[in-house]
Protein backbone atom coordinates (compact mmCIF):
# COMPACT_ATOMS: atom_id res chain seq x y z
CA UNK A 1 0.00 0.00 0.00
CA UNK A 2 2.58 2.48 0.96
CA UNK A 3 5.48 1.14 -1.77
CA UNK A 4 5.72 4.03 -3.86
CA UNK A 5 6.41 6.50 -0.89
CA UNK A 6 8.76 3.61 0.87
CA UNK A 7 10.76 3.61 -2.51
CA UNK A 8 10.64 7.29 -2.28
CA UNK A 9 12.45 6.96 1.30
CA UNK A 10 15.02 4.40 -0.22
CA UNK A 11 16.39 6.45 -2.66
CA UNK A 12 16.77 10.20 -0.91
CA UNK A 13 19.21 9.08 1.38
CA UNK A 14 18.99 12.83 3.98
CA UNK A 15 15.11 11.34 4.35
CA UNK A 16 16.51 7.90 5.09
CA UNK A 17 19.09 8.87 7.56
CA UNK A 18 16.73 10.92 8.88
CA UNK A 19 13.84 9.12 9.02
CA UNK A 20 16.52 6.22 10.91
CA UNK A 21 18.06 8.68 13.38
CA UNK A 22 14.61 9.83 14.33
CA UNK A 23 13.46 6.43 14.77
CA UNK A 24 16.71 5.50 16.93
CA UNK A 25 15.42 8.59 19.06
CA UNK A 26 12.11 6.99 19.20
CA UNK A 27 12.93 3.92 20.56
CA UNK A 28 14.27 4.83 24.11
CA UNK A 29 11.26 7.04 24.34
CA UNK A 30 9.17 4.31 23.68
CA UNK A 31 10.60 1.92 26.23
CA UNK A 32 10.65 4.41 29.29
CA UNK A 33 6.79 4.24 29.04
CA UNK A 34 7.18 0.65 29.88
CA UNK A 35 10.13 0.42 32.18
CA UNK A 36 9.76 3.76 34.09
CA UNK A 37 5.67 3.20 33.83
CA UNK A 38 4.83 4.38 37.47
CA UNK A 39 7.19 7.54 36.75
CA UNK A 40 5.45 8.05 33.61
CA UNK A 41 1.80 7.72 34.39
CA UNK A 42 2.61 10.21 37.47
CA UNK A 43 3.68 12.75 34.77
CA UNK A 44 0.23 12.29 32.43
CA UNK A 45 -1.82 12.55 35.55
CA UNK A 46 0.06 15.38 36.31
CA UNK A 47 -1.16 16.22 32.91
CA UNK A 48 -4.36 16.15 33.42
CA UNK A 49 -5.04 13.61 30.79
CA UNK A 50 -7.93 10.97 31.53
CA UNK A 51 -7.59 7.61 32.22
CA UNK A 52 -4.07 8.54 32.16
CA UNK A 53 -2.62 4.89 32.16
CA UNK A 54 -4.10 3.89 29.27
CA UNK A 55 -2.17 6.89 27.41
CA UNK A 56 1.19 5.41 28.49
CA UNK A 57 0.84 2.35 27.11
CA UNK A 58 -0.60 3.87 23.38
CA UNK A 59 2.12 6.53 23.86
CA UNK A 60 4.58 3.40 24.41
CA UNK A 61 3.40 1.40 22.08
CA UNK A 62 3.00 4.08 19.19
CA UNK A 63 6.46 5.13 19.45
CA UNK A 64 7.85 2.02 19.53
CA UNK A 65 6.02 0.77 16.45
CA UNK A 66 6.71 4.10 14.91
CA UNK A 67 10.74 3.79 15.84
CA UNK A 68 10.06 0.14 14.15
CA UNK A 69 8.63 1.49 10.70
CA UNK A 70 10.87 4.24 10.22
CA UNK A 71 14.14 2.51 11.43
CA UNK A 72 12.90 0.33 8.76
CA UNK A 73 11.54 2.03 6.00
CA UNK A 74 8.56 0.44 5.98
CA UNK A 75 5.47 2.65 6.15
CA UNK A 76 7.11 5.61 6.86
CA UNK A 77 4.54 8.21 5.93
CA UNK A 78 1.61 7.15 8.47
CA UNK A 79 4.19 6.21 10.93
CA UNK A 80 5.75 9.50 10.80
CA UNK A 81 2.31 10.81 10.40
CA UNK A 82 1.39 9.49 13.82
CA UNK A 83 4.30 10.29 15.69
CA UNK A 84 4.34 14.02 14.09
CA UNK A 85 0.60 14.51 15.79
CA UNK A 86 2.23 12.61 19.09
CA UNK A 87 4.96 15.21 19.32
CA UNK A 88 2.25 18.14 18.77
CA UNK A 89 0.56 16.87 21.65
CA UNK A 90 3.48 16.55 23.90
CA UNK A 91 4.85 20.09 22.98
CA UNK A 92 1.22 21.50 23.66
CA UNK A 93 -0.03 18.84 26.45
CA UNK A 94 3.50 18.80 28.37
CA UNK A 95 5.74 21.33 27.30
CA UNK A 96 3.62 24.59 26.69
CA UNK A 97 0.90 24.09 29.21
CA UNK A 98 2.41 21.70 31.82
CA UNK A 99 6.11 23.68 31.63
CA UNK A 100 8.04 20.65 31.43
CA UNK A 101 11.10 21.86 29.01
CA UNK A 102 12.78 18.65 28.73
CA UNK A 103 11.68 16.69 26.55
CA UNK A 104 8.82 18.31 25.40
CA UNK A 105 10.23 21.98 24.20
CA UNK A 106 13.36 20.41 23.29
CA UNK A 107 13.61 17.09 21.76
CA UNK A 108 9.54 16.75 20.68
CA UNK A 109 10.41 19.99 18.67
CA UNK A 110 13.80 18.70 16.64
CA UNK A 111 11.74 14.87 16.84
CA UNK A 112 8.61 16.99 14.79
CA UNK A 113 10.97 19.00 12.53
CA UNK A 114 12.54 15.83 11.48
CA UNK A 115 9.59 13.67 10.64
CA UNK A 116 7.98 16.91 9.02
CA UNK A 117 11.53 16.74 6.89
CA UNK A 118 11.01 13.24 5.72
CA UNK A 119 7.36 13.84 4.97
CA UNK A 120 7.98 16.70 2.64
CA UNK A 121 10.96 14.84 1.03
CA UNK A 122 9.18 11.64 0.43
CA UNK A 123 5.87 13.52 -0.58
CA UNK A 124 6.75 16.50 -2.07
CA UNK A 125 10.83 16.15 -3.22
CA UNK A 126 12.85 15.40 -5.87
CA UNK A 127 11.96 11.43 -5.51
CA UNK A 128 8.16 11.35 -4.44
CA UNK A 129 5.95 9.84 -6.40
CA UNK A 130 4.52 10.92 -9.67
CA UNK A 131 7.36 13.26 -9.72
CA UNK A 132 9.84 11.52 -11.90
CA UNK A 133 13.58 10.62 -11.29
Amino acid sequence: MFERTDEALRGDAPALRTARIVGLIFIPAGLVKFVFFDWELGNFERFGLPVAAAWVVAAGLIELAGAAALVRGRWVVPAAVVLAATMVVAIAVSGIAAGDVIPSLTLAPALLAGLLFVLARILVGPGAPGRGR
